[in-house]
């Protein structure tokens, strides 16, 4: 083990997991935390999530990052100390840190309460430059410890399950953000293509606010699991019928899927005033012919994730409506087979590393 220091004045010598070059298989190694400062909280993390940005980013499908790179940013842990300005966290408190951990908390969008689109640029979770501080590269949860401010970090209910809560921080949010947004809830039909890693979760929150929800999927195959998740339909789209089958049928559509769909397909099972909200990235431009936008005021949007406030919002609903992430818990040493099954979709649904094995 490496040496940890007992001192909070002093950095910390932590052990992890993560790639020295970018496309190399994820290593042990350590990384030094930063001695707290005073609006910091020292995190021992329980559990870290694995979401595909983590191995696209390890494996340099996203551009050139800072080496090494910790991933992680779906982290649930306990308070270990705190700075003398911390007020909303003690030690022994649960909590959680997301996709990221600072922005300049100046901008109209930051003012707003939607950091992670932070007008002069959001700091990422890990492999960023955190400009706003000390210029201090961040190193993310696949790791014993973490130090993050007091107002990137989330108060995780202790009803949760810790580790069926770690994906919240990213695909909870990321789908639970557009679903508030466009009024998703009781009378509502609410589509979801694609039941991964996201899309699972979108069901289960969609369903939980009183959405009508159908599953669109390339396959049967997860028919009964989507039920079992609260979904009313799982409609194949594998022959393209679906586009007659359902056509003008959702009022809200959430893509989480990142492969290139037809997307005017789609733009047609949406009702009068319909959205198509865009959460998965492809690699290719979408196109849409303008009339099937126009036709019947259709509109095709994008969303990201949510801000602070709104990701505590979403931690304490799935609290009340006992949702959490389908997962499959692993340890350290079996990091990179699990890479290698996400990129294959050979799990149900999201995986998630035991700390405690690093």
């Amino acid at each position: 083990m490496p040496t940890v220091l007992s001192d909070s004045t002093t950095t910390r010598t932590v052990a992890a997991r993560g790639v020295t070059a970018l496309g190399a298989p994820l290593e042990a190694l350590t990384v030094t935390r930063r001695a707290l400062r005073p609006d910091d909280v020292r995190i021992r993390i329980e559990y870290s999530g694995i979401c595909h940005s983590d191995i696209h980013v390890a494996r340099g499908d996203f551009g050139l990052r800072p080496v090494p790179v910790v991933p992680g940013h779906e982290i649930i842990g306990r308070v270990t100390d705190t700075g003398p300005g911390v007020t909303a966290f003690s030690v022994g408190d649960r909590v959680g840190v997301g996709c990221f951990v600072n922005s300049c908390g100046d901008c109209a969008s930051c003012r707003a309460g939607e950091e992670g689109y932070c007008d002069n640029g959001v700091v990422m979770t890990y492999a960023a430059v955190d400009r706003y501080g000390d210029g201090e590269v961040t190193h993310g949860g696949y790791a014993t410890e973490i130090v993050v401010r007091e107002s990137f970090v989330l108060r995780v209910p202790e009803s949760l399950d810790p580790a069926a809560a770690a994906p919240l921080l990213c695909a909870g949010i990321t789908t639970y953000s557009p679903l508030k947004h466009w009024g998703a809830g009781p009378g509502m039909r609410v589509a979801v293509i694609g039941m991964g890693g996201v899309g699972h979760v979108a069901v289960k929150i969609a369903a939980a606010m009183g959405a009508d929800v159908t599953v669109l999927s390339h396959s049967e195959s997860k028919r009964q699991e989507a039920l079992s998740f609260g979904a009313d339909d799982l409609v194949s789209t594998a022959d393209g019928s679906f586009a007659t089958t359902c056509a003008e049928r959702f009022d809200l559509i959430l893509n989480t899927v990142s492969v290139d769909l037809d997307t005017a397909a789609y733009m047609g099972t949406l009702r009068f005033d319909g959205v198509l909200v865009q959460i998965g990235l492809p690699e290719q431009p979408v196109s849409v012919p303008v009339r099937t936008l126009t036709s019947r005021r259709r509109s095709l949007a994008g969303s990201l994730v949510g801000g602070i406030a709104e990701t505590q919002e979403m931690l304490d609903f799935c609290a009340r409506h006992g949702i959490g992430a389908e997962i499959e818990l692993i340890d350290a040493d079996h990091i990179n087979d699990a890479y290698d099954r996400a990129v294959r979709s050979d799990v149900r649904y999201r995986f998630v590393i035991d700390a405690s094995t690093f």
